[in-house]
């Protein structure tokens, strides 16, 4: 069965994360953060101001999850301020050092300034910072300072390390964060010429780009590096330039996070870390980075399988639709209650087995018949195991029986599985070692291969999604598309090998449960995979085949076709043969894309055909909105029981 370690990066790497960051209460957010990894934490000042406990109880409770705090903060609005706020803020800052005192820890954020009564002038700051470090010294604590980015005086990491500079005192040092030197599109390269031991902390965000007030974006938009299209890792590499060896912290602020899971946050948060860290590492080998050590990301050569999960009843209207796709049972497993049926380089798994507690049971019992599982081709699969549980996937394995063969795997996200095949003889003879193969041969109907995995989402899990991914396999991100639904929006976006897209995954996130995606996430109960998309290189001879076998096509809108002659200006006879096997179509400057779709099986579940002409790299999203209304208009009506 499936399993879960709390895992650490090594000693040499200090991983922190702001309580601000993610949501709960203030003992929630500890136990997240412990068990995420992380080794410290910073306390933002609201979340200790609005908990019940005396700063050395907190100073315990952090103590206790085995955590250490890596700064206070923030102290807002200190420097360049006229009489009497400027006596006031000295007044305010003492008192925060003899809190930190029993908080215990020694660094407090300082960021740069935005009253509107603030007097600006580099050496007026430094000398304020200077007198500042001598009452620091005097409680044996550090103040770094940070320049925000819409700052009234100082919105640059340059200006605020010569407010550093000439401050000259060992108790200031600068407060570095990636959101506010890269929303600025300041180059990080100007920080290779700061002084490693002159830097007291770093802070990550990432964010998506938007052109939007500094502040608000700021606020609200800020996401986990790896998650958005800031230059986080040039960032980072310039920071590992100057010889810093102290905390990477996550500052995020983010309103969907608010409302997410502490511990899925923690973890995201955890992960993005120690992935940014093995990238910089890999693109500085001369520089010494403080980051685990792990295989580089991995090239998935296709998807090897899909496995269902289903039961003897309904196992038999699985396997007529496949049969009606042209896929022929081709084996049967020599010890347990499974079939493989397969086409061209397709296998599709059935799995009713009931031999002890399976994973795959379990699976059918919580969601019904589901693609619960998914085997990827790689070039070493114990690599593949090993990245992916550095960065906190779970290692899956479960009990096997004698001559079985034990593959590599990790419990991804949506409640399934991945496996790892690659070209060792224990692992590529899988089939024949477990299988009884069987006679039965099938014309089948030109399908070749699965293009790509449909999962579908809540919407606010789909930046945790998107992170897996990216984060253990070499894949780029497409950009994300809204898909009208009429019951609401749909987000898709696409992950796709890189620099070859042989493995492909859409990921749709839905907002709510009246969205065709939103329903098939509640009727099933989370599972994730929603269709496959087999590939031919001919759709209409396909297209004929299935007509043979007894396929019945998603019927498509006349409509649809008249638009599209329009649209594209096609040849009539070219339109009434898509229109005839209910073929949708795109193009773009590149290529052209042919689809056709099954009708819907048990809670929402379908299968694709496609055909790509040319370089046509996209999925057809803007025929997405036709085949939700086509499968609407076959689905049931409301209030008749499930299969």
């Amino acid at each position: 069965m499936a399993y879960r370690e709390t895992r650490r990066a090594p000693a040499s790497m200090q991983t922190s994360i702001a309580t601000v960051s993610i949501s709960g209460e203030f003992p929630e957010k500890l136990a997240a953060i412990a068990k995420a990894g992380f080794t410290g934490v910073e306390i933002f000042e609201n979340d200790f101001l609005t908990y019940d406990a005396s700063p050395r109880e907190v100073a315990q409770m952090v103590k206790d999850h085995g955590l250490s705090i890596t700064l206070f903060q923030p102290f807002r609005d200190f420097e360049g301020m006229p009489e009497p706020q400027r006596k006031r803020t000295f007044e305010r800052a003492e008192r925060k050092f003899e809190i930190m005192g029993e908080l215990g820890t020694d660094l407090m954020l300082i960021c740069s300034n935005v009253s509107p009564i603030s007097i600006g002038g580099i050496d007026r700051a430094a000398g304020d910072f200077h007198e500042l470090g001598e009452l620091a010294a005097r409680h044996g604590v550090r103040v770094g300072y940070e320049a925000l980015a819409w700052g009234r005086h100082i919105n640059d990491h340059r200006d605020a390390w010569e407010i550093v500079r000439r401050a000259d005192h060992e108790n200031i040092g600068l407060i570095l964060d990636s959101f506010h030197t890269l929303s600025r599109k300041i180059d990080p390269n100007s920080i290779r010429s700061i002084p490693g031991d002159k830097i007291f902390i770093v802070q990550l965000a990432d964010a998506p780009l938007f052109d939007m007030d500094l502040l608000y974006w700021s606020r609200h938009f800020r996401n986990m590096p790896g998650e958005g299209d800031l230059p986080v890792v040039d960032f980072m590499r310039a920071v590992a330039a100057t010889g810093y060896n102290g905390p990477l912290s996550l500052e995020i602020f983010n309103d969907q996070f608010r409302g997410g899971s502490a511990k899925a946050l923690a973890e995201d948060g955890h992960r993005s870390l120690v992935n940014l860290m093995d990238r910089v590492r890999r693109l500085e080998p001369d520089i010494a980075i403080e980051a685990p050590v792990m295989p580089d990301r991995v090239e998935a050569r296709g998807v090897e399988f899909v496995e269902f999960a289903t039961s003897a009843e309904e196992k038999d209207n699985l396997a007529a639709l496949l049969i009606t796709l042209g896929f022929v049972k081709s084996a049967e497993h020599r010890n347990r209650a499974v079939e493989l049926y397969t086409q061209g380089d397709i296998r599709i798994v059935i799995n009713t087995d009931k031999t002890g507690d399976t994973f795959a049971d379990a699976s059918y019992a919580v969601h019904g018949t589901n693609a619960y599982a998914f085997g990827l081709k790689v070039d070493n699969a114990r690599d593949a195991l090993a990245r992916a549980t550095a960065l906190g996937a779970p290692a899956f394995s479960e009990d096997r029986k004698s001559g079985e063969v034990s593959v590599p795997a990790v419990q991804g996200v949506g409640n399934g599985v991945i496996y790892f095949l690659d070209e060792t003889p224990e692992l590529s003879g899988i089939w024949q070692r477990e299988f009884s193969l069987l006679s039965a041969e099938a014309e089948g109907a030109h399908l070749t291969r699965i293009d790509h995995l449909a999962q579908t989402t809540q919407y606010q899990e789909m930046l945790t999604w998107l992170l897996f991914y990216h984060s253990i396999f070499a894949v780029r991100r497409t950009p994300m598309v809204d898909v009208v639904d009429p019951g609401g929006l749909v987000r898709s976006q696409a992950i796709e090998g890189d620099p070859e897209p042989y493995f492909r995954v859409t990921m749709n996130g839905a907002d709510n449960r009246k969205t065709f995606a939103g329903k098939f996430l509640a009727e099933s109960f989370g599972t994730s995979i929603q269709h496959i998309a087999f590939a031919t290189d001919d759709i209409f001879a396909t297209a004929a085949r299935l007509k043979d076998l007894g396929f019945q096509a998603l019927p498509i809108s006349r409509n649809y076709y008249d638009d599209l002659e329009a649209r594209f200006g096609l040849e009539p006879d070219f339109s009434d043969a898509l229109r005839a096997a209910s073929i949708l179509y795109d193009r773009d400057e590149k290529g052209e894309y042919f689809q056709i779709y099954s009708r819907t099986f048990g809670e929402g579940f379908f299968f694709e055909i496609i055909e790509r002409r040319g370089g046509y790299a996209g999925y057809g999203a803007m025929n997405a909105p036709f085949r939700i209304a086509a499968q609407r208009r076959l689905a049931r009506p409301a209030g008749m029981p499930k299969r």
